[in-house]
């Protein structure tokens, strides 16, 4: 999935109660809520993986 600021990759990033996609490029933040229907299937896979994600 790509960064909507400069097209770089979206990893996700799993911290303690947190759940974010951070660009490895810019190092921009995105809540799950934010890039919701954008999200490829890869991402979507690896996101199934955690039982529950909390939208702070």
């Amino acid at each position: 999935m790509k960064c909507r600021q400069c097209d770089g990759e979206l990893r996700v990033e799993r911290r303690c109660r947190q759940v974010r996609l951070r660009c490895a490029d810019c190092r921009k933040e995105y809540q799950i809520h934010e890039v919701a229907a954008d999200l490829d299937a890869a991402t979507e896979a690896e996101l199934a993986r955690y039982t529950c994600i909390i939208y702070d």
